[in-house]
């Protein structure tokens, strides 16, 4: 599900890790030179997904504060200057960082990531994450078996390493835990019941991501159960209840043209089970495209 720019933007990354490859960059001047091309960063107010639901990230890299009663859970904090952003959407909801007890990561990349260290300081949250992006967030990306060393971000002290499957509480706020490895090892995607405005329950479901950028899927020696990995977290994506698409870009999910919704005053924008499973069925077909042309060229 991209966007002609987002395409360009994957086109100029994997163009700059080649680069970087062949010419020993730096991973801060490959940052410096990715900055540069930072247009989904752009801030964004914040906007009421579902009761006591919240986007507070970017333009498209997403950021959820969630209202347990007892403080806030955080998901994700984009790259390392976007955490400025997240804060100032925090403000201008009425809480601050301090409200943040729990902060939580899709995945251990510099675009989700980078700010993790700096809420961290300045909220005093613990951080839990899977075991496999744990160890990529204590040495701040470094060895991810597609970005190698390039792109890190500030390391950041992971509390907690969870397992599959767990329920992680906060006051009156429940979120489990799902491994859905594949784009990094440790992708993990979130769910978690909401209210909807009629007072409903309905179920949210924050998807890690799915994209296969320029990854060798086929016999990839620095991850050879890829392909096995990504099956495995379609199957569990698509038998997970979805009413509530939340992703890790808000591309994925039409952010702006729900927000739009919002300030129209539909307060039930982000219901949305069709563009959902949309998403996943859309992504999915891809994927096994790619596995069949890498496989027919690697005969």
């Amino acid at each position: 599900m991209l966007k002609a720019m987002p395409r360009i933007l994957l086109l100029v990354f994997a163009l700059l890790a080649a680069i970087a490859a062949v010419f020993a960059l730096s991973p801060p001047t490959l940052e410096r030179a990715y900055s540069l091309f930072q247009q989904d960063n752009t801030p964004r107010p914040p906007v009421q997904i579902a009761r006591g639901v919240y986007y507070v990230g970017s333009v498209d890299i997403a950021s959820y504060a969630i209202d347990t009663g007892d403080g806030l859970i955080l998901i994700d904090a984009g790259y390392a200057d976007t955490a400025p952003q997240v804060i100032a959407n925090l403000h201008a909801l009425g809480f601050s960082p301090h409200d943040v007890r729990i902060l939580l990561n899709t995945h251990a990349h510099f675009d989700h990531a980078g700010g993790l260290a700096e809420i961290e300081r300045r909220s005093g949250a613990q951080l839990y994450a899977s075991p496999l992006d744990a160890v990529q967030l204590r040495r701040g990306g470094a060895g991810d078996f597609y970005l190698r060393d390039f792109f890190r971000y500030p390391p950041v002290n992971v509390d907690h390493e969870l397992h599959d499957g767990e329920a992680v509480t906060l006051g009156n706020v429940t979120l489990t835990a799902h491994f859905t490895p594949g784009h990094t090892k440790g992708c993990t995607s979130w769910s978690f019941p909401v209210a909807l405005s009629d007072g409903r329950t309905a179920q949210a479901l924050v998807i890690c991501s799915l994209s296969t950028l320029t990854f060798r899927l086929v016999d990839n020696p620095a991850y050879p159960n890829i392909v096995s990995d990504f099956r495995h977290s379609y199957d569990v994506l698509e038998h997970l209840p979805c009413d509530v698409f939340l992703g890790a870009h808000g591309r994925w999910l039409n952010l702006e043209g729900k927000r739009a919704r919002v300030a129209h005053g539909e307060r039930d924008a982000f219901y949305d089970p069709p563009g959902c499973r949309a998403f996943l069925d859309e992504n999915h077909r891809a994927f096994e495209a790619d596995v069949a042309q890498q496989s027919g060229a690697s005969r």
